[in-house]
């Protein structure tokens, strides 16, 4: 199994998922996502603290990111004859869909919301993976 990874292609595909998850969670569902989350209900101080306190969350966000770049890349490279964008495909359906629907099923989010939840979460999560599958790929020929 080859295990090297081109971390200039990693770095990029990274700062891409981050982009498409600014815009997701922003211009395209960031009203939804703060309903979701009861954000909008929140007085002014408390979303500007929460604003203020969100670096290490990104942080974190980060380091996953970077994680599941570098393991979607060994998969690409290391099946060779699959396509790079079902490669991607099969991770979220196999792995990411159902480790968001535990998280969301048993976590501590209001059940009327879980369908939404779901496929905001797990639209992003499919938007990002093809995004890097999109980029590993390109540095890969």
């Amino acid at each position: 199994m080859n295990y090297q990874v081109n971390l200039l292609a990693v770095v990029i595909a990274t700062v891409l998922q981050f982009a498409v998850g600014a815009v997701w969670y922003t211009f395209i569902f960031g009203k939804l996502w703060g309903d979701i989350h009861g954000f909008h209900k929140l007085p002014k101080e408390t979303q500007d603290k929460m604003k203020k306190d969100i670096t290490p969350y990104y942080a974190l966000q980060l380091f996953v990111t970077i994680l599941a770049t570098i393991v979607l890349s060994i998969l690409i490279t290391n099946l060779p004859q699959s396509n790079p964008y079902v490669v991607a495909f099969l991770v979220w359906l196999g792995f990411t869909v159902p480790a968001q629907a535990s998280a969301i099923i048993f976590g501590n989010d209001d059940k009327k919301w879980l369908v939404k939840k779901l496929s905001v979460q797990a639209g992003a999560a499919l938007a990002c993976l093809e995004v890097a599958a999109l980029v590993l790929s390109m540095f890969s020929r």
